[in-house]
């Protein structure tokens, strides 16, 4: 932590975000910081700082040797605090200007100590993150929890009333020949239905009960859409392929519940998979189960992919499994969270599954593996073709885990164009420099832990990397320590506006259609204009917590003004843009208070907002 001596009262310029948080703690430990214990532990851990304010101003703590056995005492208290997280190393004393503080590192929780919760009941005392904020858990989200802490899976769980005539013998019957043709010695194959199922999990008998049945895997993976519909509400798969680029056609082809196949996961999967290897330009070829016969180590990772979000899924959860397909990724998501943190997640080896008898049932006929490979051989077959390493997102209300996989190569040629008209010639530039630059221009930020996964250099490395670009102004850098992210500098900060790179008629910031060369945009209109929409927007720059409404009031009133992008939002509203607009953006769009300039291609780089209210004839070209 770098603190500058030169100002007599520091003032830090990260902002609270998911896993920082700032409390004064001039009169104590405030009881809010066993809500954000508890909100960090049940989402990606985190860090409190006491002795700040919310606006990052250090005010100091009187007694942190005090205050820091205060922490202890109640961390060990199993009536106030489920469970202590913390080693002695997570709990450090600062010192700013004769200022004390405290640091407390807050780790994830595993999911076997989850839910967090203070007090002594989980309903009443469960937490969870959400971008800035911590928020009381739902009933169904502590339940959901409590579910995925057992060893005993949710899916090995007996469905009463529901028999074989509740599955389509089709589907079991192919995943039988299947079976057969991969293990043609196997002593499975003489069994009879009922027989096979119980093998597999699909059946089966609770020895204290008695009771006996299908299970939830066996439903899951063989049954017909109107009895998954019965017995899983929420239940929903659906394949989307948008492959075209002309703004009426939705989908170019779609998959999903509508009465006329199966429905359940197996037939999903088979129907999916070729979809999704159709246009891949490598050898591949189906065999007459339409399963992988001399499958390449890209289409292997693909199937891994698609294999993961089926069996991590919370069938519970709302949304459903969701597979989308277009020109330059794939995206695989599905309801639930991740049972492990990230770290564990890329350091792989750790098999941790929602649903296991899912997980063996796809593992029985050479779609999945217990040892926790998968995620090296997504990462192994982007690798092969030089692709963008994957990555994995998780959103809360409602949970969610998203992986994209990019097919972008890590050095694409339009982004080397878009880098020479900023900076001239890249020679000054080594291999891993250009790497960091390319990762800031496609994926429009760059930071650490994007590097490490895209060059597997060591983070300590990245670090002096990243800090050297941006002493040479060719990264400009937010926030500060592990929540610093990078992205690259305006082009008017380095280049005249005559430069070519706004002549370059195929670039993506072409001039005749981007939104900085427009008539009403921000950046053709004077300063007097920016101090104004920034006095508009002073009530969100100086308290940073605001009301829903209020919020959404200030982004009327600016958008009123003129075109405004979500950066240039965050900006002024000293927000981040991506939360502005998941929050606020696109559900004002949704409602029609607020219209898109690009509303054919709601997701360009340089999509900009305006109040639909207003009367403008600057329409997009």
């Amino acid at each position: 932590m770098a603190f500058d001596p030169t100002e007599p009262l520091l003032q830090l310029d990260w902002a609270e975000c998911e896993d920082l948080e700032f409390k004064s703690a001039r009169g104590g430990i405030p009881k809010s910081l066993w809500e954000t214990y508890s909100a960090m532990a049940n989402t990606q851990g985190g860090v409190i700082f006491l002795g700040v304010q919310n606006d990052g101003r250090i005010v100091g703590i009187p007694d942190a040797v005090r205050m820091k056995k205060d922490l202890w005492n109640t961390l060990n208290n199993r009536g106030k605090v489920s469970i202590n997280l913390l080693s002695n190393d997570d709990i450090v004393e600062l010192t700013h200007d004769d200022q004390q503080l405290l640091a407390i590192r807050i780790p994830r929780a595993t999911r076997h100590q989850r839910p967090v919760f203070i007090g002594q009941n989980p309903l009443t005392g469960t937490y969870r993150r959400n971008y800035d904020g911590d928020y009381h858990c739902t009933e169904q989200e502590v339940s959901r929890m409590l579910a995925d802490r057992s060893d005993d899976p949710v899916d090995r769980r007996i469905l009463e009333h529901f028999t074989l005539d509740d599955l389509d013998r089709v589907s079991l019957q192919q995943y039988r020949q299947r079976f057969a043709s991969l293990r043609p010695t196997h002593p499975w194959i003489e069994e009879n239905d009922l027989g096979f199922l119980n093998r597999l999990g699909g059946w089966r008998r609770d020895r204290a009960s008695g009771l006996q049945g299908l299970t939830i895997a066996g439903l899951l993976m063989f049954g017909r859409e109107e009895t998954l519909r019965e017995a899983f509400p929420q239940y929903q798969v659906d394949y989307r392929e948008r492959m075209s680029e002309d703004p009426t056609i939705r989908w170019t082809d779609r998959l999903t519940l509508d009465g006329t196949w199966a429905g359940n996961l197996f037939q999903f999967y088979r129907q999916v998979i070729r979809r999704l290897a159709a246009d891949l330009k490598l050898p591949f070829q189906l065999d007459e189960n339409l399963f992988r016969k001399g499958e390449t180590i890209v289409h292997e990772a693909i199937r891994e992919a698609l294999v993961n979000a089926l069996i991590h899924a919370d069938y519970q959860g709302i949304g459903g499994v969701v597979v989308e397909k277009y020109p330059d990724r794939l995206e695989f998501s599905n309801p639930g969270t991740l049972l492990v943190s990230l770290e564990q997640l890329w350091q792989g080896n750790i098999s941790e599954c929602r649903n296991k008898t899912l997980q063996t049932m796809f593992t029985m006929v050479g779609l999945a593996e217990k040892a926790g490979s998968g995620i090296d051989k997504i990462r192994s077959g982007w690798a092969s073709q030089h692709w963008r390493h994957p990555w994995v997102t998780e959103q809360v209300q409602p949970d969610r885990v998203m992986w994209t996989l990019p097919m972008i190569s890590l050095i694409p040629e339009e982004s080397l164009v878009r880098l020479r008209g900023l900076f001239g010639d890249l020679d000054r530039f080594n291999e891993l420099e250009i790497q960091a630059l390319v990762t800031a221009d496609v994926e429009k930020r760059v930071d650490n832990n994007r590097m490490c996964q895209i060059t597997g250099a060591h983070p300590a490395d990245i670090s002096r990397l990243l800090a050297s670009l941006v002493s040479i102004k060719a990264l400009i850098r937010k926030n500060r320590g592990r929540w610093s992210w990078y992205h690259l500098p305006a082009r008017e900060s380095i280049l005249p506006a005559s430069h070519s790179i706004h002549k370059k008629i195929d670039s993506e910031h072409n001039e005749s259609d981007s939104v900085q060369n427009k008539d009403h945009s921000i950046h053709n209109h004077s300063e007097e204009r920016w101090q104004h929409l920034l006095e508009i927007a002073a009530p969100a720059r100086n308290q940073h917590r605001l009301a829903p409404k209020t919020m959404e009031t200030l982004i009327l009133r600016l958008c009123s003004e003129c075109w405004i992008t979500r950066q240039e939002l965050g900006k002024l509203l000293n927000r981040n843009s991506d939360g502005l607009r998941a929050r606020f953006l696109s559900p004002m769009v949704g409602h029609g208070l607020l219209r898109l300039r690009f509303p054919d291609k709601p997701n360009r780089v340089d999509q900009a907002y305006r109040a639909a209210d207003v009367d403008s004839d600057d329409k997009a070209p």
